[in-house]
């Protein structure tokens, strides 16, 4: 388990790096950076200065939120779906149709960066050495760890369809962001069904 979890960590972070390394060729550093990072009639600065602000400004109201929200998870959800339409409201004020959904997948991918290193890796730490031990975990550990993960499972699906977005022109309207994460959840949570049933152990 801890070389499984060695991979599952750093495949996160090396992800993350990646990502972000490409957002910023593509839309801080290009020479086109008008064209696909600004919204029509705004300038570069707010754009910069929001997307930038958007992605560690998500992790910290997320983290928060579900400090508060774990033991009410249906009313965390709808916190969390109105925030993000929300928040690819604001961004389509400032960015291009592309890079608003470019930046709300690069947010969720903070997000799931985030949560690994900060709080599954952590607890998860706690939870081997309790095993090593042969004693119960702390109170709590468990269930932030569990909790935190199947965040990401949720998270992963929209940020896929997010990435892929820039494909299809002629949806990038604000209001498709909080569509596109319904769906992502709809698509995970039939995997999380379907992860219960016998068929997965054919594979």
């Amino acid at each position: 388990m801890p070389r499984a979890l060695y991979w599952f960590r750093w495949g996160a972070a090396y992800t993350w790096i990646s990502g972000f390394l490409l957002l910023g060729l593509v839309y801080y550093a290009s020479t086109g950076v008008g064209s696909i990072l600004v919204a029509e009639g705004q300038s570069v600065g707010p754009a910069s200065g929001g997307g930038i602000a958007i992605l560690f400004l998500g992790w910290v109201i997320y983290d928060l939120l579900w400090k508060q929200m774990s033991k009410n998870e249906t009313a965390g959800a709808i916190v969390s779906f109105v925030l993000v339409a929300a928040v690819s409201f604001g961004l389509n004020m400032i960015m291009s149709p592309r890079a608003t959904f470019i930046h709300i997948g690069a947010m969720f991918g903070t997000i799931m960066a985030a949560n690994v290193w900060m709080r599954i890796w952590p607890n998860q730490r706690k939870i081997i050495a309790a095993a090593k031990a042969g004693t119960p975990p702390p109170d709590g550990v468990a269930p932030l760890a569990a909790l935190r993960s199947k965040h990401n499972t949720y998270m992963s699906m929209p940020l896929i369809l997010f990435m892929i977005s820039n494909h299809f022109g002629t949806i990038l309207q604000w209001f498709i962001a909080p569509i596109i994460v319904a769906i992502g959840w709809g698509m995970a949570k039939l995997m999380y069904n379907k992860s219960a049933t016998p068929a997965p152990a054919q594979f």
